[in-house]
């Protein structure tokens, strides 16, 4: 009787959106557009921006919807750098 509970909750927390990682990889040759483009994605002053696009790898954006990431990435991907959306992995209660 009380294992049922715990199953609805199981359930409904596997169904939830994954949150993503935006993860930037290489901010190629034009580092300031991409240090402007990340400042306009984390809200983050320029500078911070650029010293984050200059420490690659770097999680730029952390636990957002699947279709934030994909548009931080190709938002990214406009200014000449690379990025990736990455799964975060589940939490430890969720692994067998």
């Amino acid at each position: 009787m009380g294992d049922e509970y715990f199953l609805d909750e199981y359930f409904s927390l596997v169904c939830d959106d994954v949150p993503h990682d935006v993860v930037l990889t290489d901010p190629g040759v034009r580092v300031i557009d991409v240090a402007r483009a990340v400042r306009r994605l984390t809200g983050l002053s320029l500078w911070h921006s650029r010293v984050l696009a200059t420490r690659t790898p770097a999680v730029v954006l952390d636990g957002v919807p699947r279709g934030g990431a994909e548009a931080a990435v190709a938002a990214l991907r406009d200014v000449g750098a690379a990025a990736e959306a990455r799964e975060q992995p589940p939490p430890d209660f969720l692994r067998p």
